[in-house]
């Protein structure tokens, strides 16, 4: 008989993970509201040309990591590998931009990328995206990071780097691709395949290579902030003063480019070494010609992706844990005819707002009480017809009438 497994890159998350997935599925739902982020869901696949228009036809995620596949109607349909398209999508196709600005949304939900395997990056993994659109201040820049910030501050998690740069815009990027096309030209042995290939579709994405040895070779290349307009520069240094006025720290990064087509100006990523070689916790920036790019009017924006299996790492490196919810009351059975005079009051109980079980795999009275113990069991009744015992730990045992049972466990 064949025994089934998960699919490869994909991950169950059992019952004694959940506290602390729970945990930071809740303080990042609480969070996004006191900002005033609203959730949004979208649908697990879209047309497939969203990601190629917005992503970029010569980006990682087109290339090499998209799950494409054809229905029955013959339309090309993709699993969504990252949140931002298609709340941009949403944004435009519901009104959205008719709404007072900026639109603050987020969503936690699964994304789908095919590459290898590693800890904490899988084929199917969950996505905390949080998105500002309609505004291109630079306050929102800093407020966004500074959220993230948050969220890690409250989860316990200390041992991050925040990496921070302007990659410019339309107007400041083109003369920059120049000077970098020309010293990619003339340093063309320094680059290795995926280099090339990168450097074929989008020049910047040059800086976007696992190689460490090119890595190196590539910090003499010229700098897309030493080619910022004005205005950019004007941002960049006001997002820089607004992350000082919030108190966080942020080490600049000259070549941080993300690797998206959708980018412009403010790009940003979170790391933490504790987790390993690929230590991304957390990436985004600013998209002001992505609502354009999918048919809608200039529109600037801006948000982040951040993995939770890679921030549950994080946290596990911080030396975090939750505990499972115990239970409040189990109910041991003297006779196993008892059971449908019992399951009223457990329902009773229930309603109360009392976690409460009972004995469903015929256990004698002796395993029962061992299995209450092992549940963790508040409080554990010897239900009788008459008369009933309330046992709980380091406190005297409480012989109560069976009728005045449920108003004594609420107590």
């Amino acid at each position: 008989m064949t025994i089934f497994e998960a699919p490869r890159g994909t991950n169950d998350i059992l019952p004694a993970e959940q506290p602390l997935w729970r945990l930071v599925i809740a303080e990042a739902e609480h969070l996004c509201s006191l900002y005033g982020y609203r959730p949004i869901q979208t649908p697990v696949f879209e047309d497939t040309a969203l990601f190629q228009r917005t992503s970029g036809a010569g980006s990682d995620i087109v290339q090499k990591e998209m799950y494409t596949f054809e229905d029955r109607g013959g339309r090309s349909l993709t699993l969504r590998p990252e949140g931002t398209a298609p709340i941009a999508r949403a944004y435009l196709e519901h009104g959205l931009h008719r709404e007072g600005q900026p639109v603050k949304l987020y969503t936690i939900a699964t994304m789908y990328r095919y590459a290898t395997p590693q800890r904490g990056r899988y084929h199917e993994h969950w996505h905390l995206s949080v998105e500002a659109i309609g505004s291109e201040d630079p306050a929102v820049d800093a407020e966004l990071i500074q959220l993230y910030e948050e969220l890690l501050a409250r989860l316990g998690v200390t041992s991050y780097r925040l990496l921070l740069n302007s990659i410019g815009d339309e107007n400041c990027r083109p003369a920059y691709l120049e000077r970098l096309t020309a010293w990619l030209d003339a340093h063309a042995d320094v680059l290795d395949d995926d280099a090339r290939q990168k450097r074929v579709t989008n020049p910047l994405r040059v800086f976007d290579v696992k190689n460490e040895a090119v890595l190196k070779a590539l910090e003499d290349a010229p700098k897309i902030g030493e080619s910022l307009c004005d205005d950019c520069r004007a941002h960049f240094d006001q997002v820089k003063a607004h992350l000082d006025d919030y108190g966080v720290e942020y080490t600049l990064a000259p070549t941080l480019v993300r690797g998206l087509d959708y980018y412009t100006r403010t790009t940003f990523e979170f790391i933490d070494a504790a987790i390993g070689a690929q230590s991304s916790i957390c990436g985004g920036g600013r998209y002001d010609g992505l609502i354009e790019e999918i048919g809608g009017k200039p529109t600037p924006g801006i948000g982040f992706g951040a993995g939770i299996e890679r921030l549950l790492l994080s946290m596990e490196a911080a030396g975090v844990t939750a505990e499972q919810p115990g239970l409040d009351v189990f109910v041991a059975l003297l006779e196993g005819d008892h059971k449908p005079r019992v399951l009223p009051l457990v329902a009773e109980l229930r309603r109360a707002g009392l976690r409460t079980e009972v004995d469903y795999a015929g256990r004698s009275l002796k395993g029962q009480l061992t299995h209450a113990r092992r549940l963790g069991a508040a409080a554990i009744v010897e239900w009788s017809p008459e008369r009933s015992t309330i046992r709980r730990p380091g406190q005297p045992d409480e012989e109560v009438s069976t009728a005045e049972l449920a108003e004594r466990l609420r107590r």
